[in-house]
C-alpha cells in the first residue's frame, strides 16, 4: 500500500496526539498530510467529544476515501471499560448519526483504544527495550510521572509501536491485549510494508 494522501486522526488529549503524531512521522507521514483534532481544553469530558465527533470524521473520510486514499485513526481511551464496550460506543454512535458500524474489510479507520489509558501503553512500549515491561491494564499510570516526563517516553514508544508494525515484526509474549487490538486495527488499515 502506497502512503495515504491524507491521515484524519481524533484524540482526547495532547499525549494521545503528541503519540500519533510521532507514529506517524516515523511511517513517514507529513505533517500536510496530517489533519490532527483534540478535545478541547476543560470543556467537558474528552472521550464524549472525541465519540461525538467521530461520525462526522467517519463520513468525512469514508466519502474521501472513494477518490484519495484516506485514513482515520481514533484514540479513546477505555478507562476502566473494555476495549470491546468502547468499539461498541464507537459503532452505536455511527448508527445513532445513520451510519453502518466499522466494517473491518471495508473501512480505513483505525481505532485505538489503550486500557486504561494512553500512559499504559507509553510505558510498556518505552520499558519494552530495557527487558519485559512489567506494566498492566489494571493500573492508572497517569499519575506516576510529571508531564515532561511522559514526554520524554513519547518518541522511543511511538518508535517501538512503528518497528512492531512493519513488515516481518515479531511482537513480544505477554503483549497487553489492547495494545495487540491496537497493532491490529493498524495494520488492517495502514499495512507498512505488507
Amino acid at each position: 500500500m502506497s502512503s495515504p494522501s491524507l491521515v484524519i486522526v481524533l484524540a482526547e488529549d495532547q499525549r494521545q496526539k503528541q503519540f500519533i503524531y510521532r507514529y506517524l512521522v516515523n511511517a513517514g507521514i507529513g505533517p500536510r498530510q496530517m489533519t490532527i483534532e483534540m478535545s478541547p481544553s476543560g470543556q467537558g469530558s474528552a472521550e464524549h467529544w472525541v465519540r461525538k465527533n467521530f461520525p462526522r470524521e467517519a463520513r468525512k473520510c469514508r466519502a474521501r476515501n472513494a477518490r484519495a486514499s484516506t485514513v482515520l485513526f481514533v484514540l479513546l481511551d477505555a478507562d476502566r471499560r473494555t476495549v470491546r464496550e468502547r468499539l461498541d460506543e464507537l459503532d452505536r454512535a455511527l448508527e445513532a448519526a445513520g451510519q453502518n458500524p466499522i466494517d473491518p474489510d471495508q473501512d480505513p479507520i483505525a481505532r485505538l483504544i489503550p486500557k486504561r489509558n494512553i500512559e499504559t501503553w507509553i510505558l510498556y512500549l518505552s520499558a519494552t527495550g530495557s527487558g519485559s515491561p512489567s506494566v498492566n491494564e489494571e493500573q492508572d499510570y497517569k499519575q506516576t510521572q510529571i508531564p515532561e516526563e511522559w514526554s520524554a517516553l513519547i518518541p522511543a514508544a511511538s518508535g517501538t509501536l512503528f518497528g512492531w508494525t512493519r513488515s516481518a515484526a515479531l511482537l513480544p509474549g505477554g503483549l497487553i491485549d489492547s495494545l495487540r487490538h491496537g497493532i491490529q486495527e493498524i495494520l488492517r488499515v495502514f499495512p507498512l510494508g505488507r
